[in-house]
This record gives C-alpha cells, sequence and structure tokens, in this order.
C-alpha cells in the first residue's frame, strides 16, 4: 500500500515538475506585458486636488489637539468639560445614521453596496469609491476560502479564522467609516456642518479636522487620506494587534505563503479599456466580452484590470502608503477611473470571482474544475471551457452573516506618528494587473495541485489532507 501511494506521489510531483518552465514562462512574459499596458493606463492624468497649504494647517491643527489633550490629562488644565446635552433634533440624526449603519453593515455585500450608493449621491467623497473597490476584494477573499483551488488545502478552522479576521476588518472600518459618510449627507441636507456629532459615534478626533476643512473646501484627496490613516490606526489595534489573530492568522504559514508568492492582490476591474489598449489586445490578453452571455450581472467580464500587491498586511505604516497608493491610482488616472467606475455601475458585487472573470470562474459547483491537475488546465488554455472553470461561490451561498461581540471604544490617536502619513498620494507606474493577477491565480493551482498530490492516499475531507 506504501509503494502504491508513494507512487501515486511520484507521479503527482512529475506532473506538476512538468508545468513549472511554462508558468516561469509566462511570469517573464507578464512583466512585460505589464508595463506595456501600463503605459497605456496612465497616459492621461487627472489633477488629485492635494493643496500642501491645507495638509500642513490640519497637521498642525492636530498636534495642538494632541497636545491640549495630553495636558489636559495630566490635570494641569483640570477636568474636561462634559459635552452639552443634545436637541431633539440632533438625538434624533444620531439615532437615525446608527439604525442605518447598523442595517447596512449586515455582510460584506450590504456595506459595499452602501459605500457605492453614498458615492453616486456624494461623487466628492472619493474614499467611498475607493472603500467600495477594497471592500469587493474583500469578499472575493472571503470566498476564496471556500472556492476550488483552496477550500480542499486550507483546514476548515483555519478558513473560520481568516474568514472572521476578514469580516471583523471589513465590518469594523465601515462601522467607522459610514456614519461620517452619513454624518455629511446629513449636513448637506440641512445646509449646515453637523461634525460636532462626530464624538457621538465614538470617531476618532484625528477625523474631525479633516471633516471641518472638507465642509468648506471639498479637499477630496486630503479627506481620503485622513480616513485611510484613520481606517487602518482603527483596525490595527482591534484585529492585526488582537492576540487570537496575531497568533492564528497572520503567523500562519498559510498567511506567509501568500505574501512571499505575491498573492495580497487588490484587483480593481475595468469595463471601459482605453483604444490603444484595445488596439494591442494580442500582446496583453484581456478577458473575452462574453458575447452571448448577458450584460449586467458580471457575465460580459471586465476589460483589464489595475491593482496592486500588498507585501505585509501586518505592516501598519504598508497598509496606509498601500491605501493611498490606491487612491491616486484609481482617480489620478482618467482612463483608470473611467473604467473602475464602469464595472461597479453595471456588475452587481455577491463576492464570486465569476463577476469579473466569468471565462475562468464559475459560481455553479456541479459544473465547476474538479481535478488534482487544475495547474496543468491553466496552462493549456488562456480560459477555460464551460465545464473545467474554477470554482468561485457567492458570499451568501458560503457564509453567514455574523454577530459582533461589543466594539472596544478607545481613541487610537496618541501620538504625532500618524501625521508623518499626511502626505500627497504618489501615483504607482506598474498598475496593469491582468497578467499579474492570471499569474497569481497559477500559483495557487499549483500549491493546490502540490497539497493534493501529497495528499493523494487521504479521502478527500479527511483532517490529514490538509495539514
Amino acid at each position: 500500500m506504501s509503494e502504491k501511494v508513494d507512487g501515486q506521489t511520484f507521479k503527482g510531483f512529475i506532473r506538476l515538475a512538468k508545468t513549472l518552465p511554462q508558468t516561469a514562462a509566462e511570469a517573464v512574459k507578464g512583466k512585460y506585458v505589464c508595463w506595456k499596458a501600463s503605459q497605456e493606463l496612465i497616459k492621461v492624468r487627472r489633477p488629485l486636488g492635494w493643496r500642501e497649504s491645507a495638509a500642513h494647517s490640519i497637521r498642525d491643527q492636530l498636534k495642538r489637539q494632541l497636545a491640549d489633550r495630553n495636558r489636559m490629562h495630566s490635570g494641569d488644565f483640570g477636568k474636561e468639560e462634559a459635552p452639552a446635552p443634545l436637541s431633539a433634533e440632533d438625538l434624533e440624526t444620531v439615532q437615525s445614521i446608527r439604525g442605518a449603519a447598523l442595517e447596512a453593515s449586515r455582510s460584506n455585500v450590504t456595506r459595499t453596496r452602501a459605500y457605492y450608493e453614498c458615492y453616486r449621491e456624494y461623487p466628492e467623497l472619493h474614499w467611498s469609491f475607493l472603500a467600495h473597490m477594497v471592500s469587493r476584494n474583500a469578499g472575493w477573499n472571503m470566498t476564496d476560502l471556500k472556492g476550488g483551488l483552496f477550500s480542499d488545502v486550507i483546514p476548515a478552522e483555519l478558513q473560520e479564522d481568516i474568514y472572521q479576521m476578514l469580516e471583523r476588518s471589513n465590518a469594523l472600518i465601515f462601522l467607522d467609516a459610514y456614519p461620517q459618510l452619513m454624518l455629511y449627507a446629513r449636513s448637506r441636507k440641512l445646509g449646515r456642518s453637523l461634525f460636532y456629532l462626530l464624538r457621538e459615534f465614538r470617531v476618532s478626533a484625528f477625523m474631525r479636522p479633516f471633516w471641518e476643512r472638507f465642509w468648506i473646501e471639498r479637499d477630496s484627496a486630503l479627506l481620503a487620506v485622513g480616513l485611510i490613516i484613520n481606517e487602518q490606526n482603527y483596525i490595527e489595534g482591534r484585529v492585526v494587534q488582537n492576540r487570537y489573530f496575531k497568533q492564528r492568522v497572520l503567523r500562519h504559514p498559510f498567511f506567509a505563503m501568500n505574501s512571499a508568492f505575491q498573492m495580497n492582490q487588490v484587483l480593481f476591474p475595468m469595463l471601459v479599456a482605453p483604444p490603444a489598449e484595445a488596439e494591442s489586445s494580442e500582446e496583453a490578453p484581456l478577458p473575452p466580452s462574453g458575447e452571448g452571455e448577458g450584460s449586467t450581472d458580471g457575465e460580459q467580464g471586465c476589460r483589464g484590470m489595475v491593482g496592486l500587491i500588498l507585501e505585509h498586511f501586518a505592516d501598519l505604516d504598508e497598509r496606509i502608503e498601500f491605501g493611498k497608493a490606491l487612491y491616486a491610482m484609481l482617480f489620478g488616472y482618467q482612463d483608470v477611473l473611467a473604467g473602475v467606475e464602469a464595472f461597479a455601475a453595471n456588475v452587481v458585487h455577491r463576492g464570486s470571482r465569476q463577476e469579473y472573470w466569468p471565462k475562468l470562474f464559475t459560481d455553479d459547483k456541479k459544473t465547476a474544475l474538479n481535478s488534482p491537475q487544475e495547474s496543468a488546465e491553466l496552462l493549456k488554455r488562456e480560459w477555460l471551457p464551460p465545464d473545467k472553470r474554477l470554482y468561485s461561490p457567492s458570499l451568501a451561498e458560503v457564509w453567514h452573516d455574523m454577530p459582533y461581540e461589543p466594539i472596544t471604544r478607545y481613541d487610537w490617536f496618541k501620538s504625532n506618528e500618524a501625521l508623518d502619513h499626511l502626505t500627497r498620494p504618489k501615483r504607482p507606474v506598474l498598475i496593469e494587473m491582468s497578467h499579474a493577477h492570471r499569474f497569481a491565480v497559477q500559483k495557487a493551482a499549483l500549491t493546490h495541485d502540490t497539497e493534493r498530490a501529497v495528499s493523494a492516499d487521504a479521502a478527500p475531507g479527511r483532517p490529514d489532507a490538509t495539514q
């Protein structure tokens, strides 16, 4: 029996080894294609509207605010005065926004939709559209855990832990940021600033100067950077530094492998391809239009995608600068913004990667590819036939809505370190991700097939098949 198993395992490794040269060749080709396609996408720049004088003013204001608060806590200024009771109108505003936030926070799908609806009504809220696209990625990452490439190679317990970390991060950011967005919306409707109510939602004191300036000057980029800094610091203590997630997820070999293989990609699919890119489709293979497959629900697929790779999720500084780069990529290039906006407007988010690559992924488990040689199938052709596509389920199909434990209430803004990030976002240059993402899928399939080869003697679902 052991000789038979060893033979199966050896044959599995031989099959995988044969795919390595072609995989490496695709990686080299992808680098060149990325560079060439990126040159077309970045030709037409959009002004970000960053005003250094405004950023400098907010830095000074926050430094004074922090110094005053520290002196207050030390007793030099006596005790801080209690806030005045809310008026009936303000109380109704606070209760209404709280209820709306809780209702919209039921799942990743509802949060993602709420971000987009906010941006559609108030397009000056750039961060809301950035959050919408990043939240789409969070949903895709959640369903990957139950998809064809990872569900049978990641232990069930680890799947649950990763999902809880992704879901908690997504929910915490939403429950902190969405009331801020709704407070702006209510201020617009009433024609007066309501940002003195931010404290009622336990929003960090860091954010009030940004909103007060935005109310007067509409500095979209400055507000976006402020929110990026705030939200990443918000989840730093509540998720990233959480002992459970640090031990069970962030230090797990699987998480480290994703970083090492550059598989932590944030993707922004596009529906509109720049003319020059469309003309060079042979050199920069983009998803097919999917004629005859449908129209408004992602069945046509995207026409290219942009994105960046996050190397170290656990690094707060890197996450902040990564968020700023995503913002500059999305709002700093005309063709990128037009394409991503078209995708968001036409493709409903349900959490399946079929939404952007229906020629590679399917949410139908019955017709999906189920093979120990998925990497070999991916090397045979650019796209897969209907009966051999990778399983990528919708979110509602594989994960349930989660109840939350009480959120730890504290203001993260206790030092001037965060102010170092209050700088102009820099536009990234290598942004086209079609090849890099296709290669990441290939690497995930290779990992899947290797695990299946090692576990060839174990029945499906047995614990030792995934350890």
